[in-house]
């Protein structure tokens, strides 16, 4: 190395260590500020600025990238929980509506004269029309057998149609194999319950209806249908449905369309009558006297 190249890089490092030195100095003065105090500030203030902001945009750039690193976490923690809690709070709902369709089980079973099974709804495929075409039952062979009724506490569903290992399917009413005999209490008409098999509704029909002799024999919207107990298969009173419409009235007979009282689309549990009710008893309400004892007669 030259001389001439030592001493430019001695001096350089001489300006270096004495340019910081005389900034210190200038920026510490008290007083009246020297003339050549005044020169060093007035040139490296705009460097001591220029130098601030970047060092100020760097901090503040990390602190609000860790601020966002920070704000995500719990985004992600407050995601997980509300996630969380929603299972939760679905777990729970469905916990409460099986409850309250077991309570309704039971009621129906305490009213029921007969034997009954209680079965949950597995299944319920749909029709393009979101309607329910059939429920399928987690009871099987051994338990149940086709042509055995199904109902809930609101009324008939249908009847149990196949069997196979453990599940079962059942026909709703709403199907047009499905027949129930029903009565009109206000009327007292009673007729065959069919269903009509639309994929949009679950409306029934009751055909050839035939009027009586009272002057109200006629059927009219919104009366109440339940079922007759005839035919030995399901219990007397179990409210069907009500009347929606008079499709055909040609004096003699009425047909009319049955709108259902079981909202199949909410069944999740169901009862499977086991055997047909018990026929009354017709002396039920007459009241015998007591035979003596050993054939004698009282004094």
């Amino acid at each position: 190395m030259t001389l001439r190249r030592r001493l430019v890089d001695w001096s350089l490092a001489g300006l270096l260590v004495l340019l910081p030195a005389l900034v210190l100095k200038a920026s510490l003065a008290r007083g009246t500020a020297s003339g050549m105090d005044t020169a060093f500030l007035r040139i490296t203030a705009p460097l001591e600025a220029g130098v601030s902001w970047v060092v100020e945009g760097i901090g503040g750039l990390w602190s609000h990238y860790v601020a966002l690193v920070g704000v995500e976490s719990e985004n992600r923690e407050l995601r997980d929980e509300n996630d969380k809690l929603r299972k939760q709070l679905a777990a729970t709902t469905r916990k409460a509506f099986d409850v309250e369709a077991l309570e309704d089980l039971a009621v129906v079973k305490r009213r029921t004269p007969a034997d009954t099974m209680g079965a949950r709804v597995i299944g319920a495929p749909l029709s393009p029309q979101f309607r329910v075409i059939r429920i399928r039952l987690d009871r099987g062979e051994g338990d149940v057998a086709p042509g055995m009724p199904v109902i809930t506490g609101t009324g008939p569903v249908g009847r149990v149609d196949r069997v196979y290992g453990g599940y079962a399917d059942v026909t709703l009413m709403s199907d047009p194999s499905s027949s129930i005999e029903v009565l009109i209490p206000r009327t007292g008409g009673r007729g065959m319950l069919t269903g009509l098999g639309k994929p949009d509704s679950y409306a029934c029909t009751i055909g050839w209806l035939e009027k009586q002799t009272s002057p109200t024999s006629k059927v009219e919207v919104g009366d109440e249908i339940v079922t007759s107990g005839l035919g030995a298969s399901f219990p007397p009173g179990l409210v069907v449905g009500k009347v929606s419409k008079i499709a055909r009235d040609d004096g003699m007979f009425q047909r009319v369309e049955v709108e259902p009282a079981v909202d199949v689309s909410r069944v999740r549990a169901v009862e499977v009558l086991l055997a047909p009710p018990p026929p009354p008893d017709p002396d039920a309400k007459t009241k015998k006297r007591s035979e003596p004892a050993f054939g004698g007669k009282p004094l």
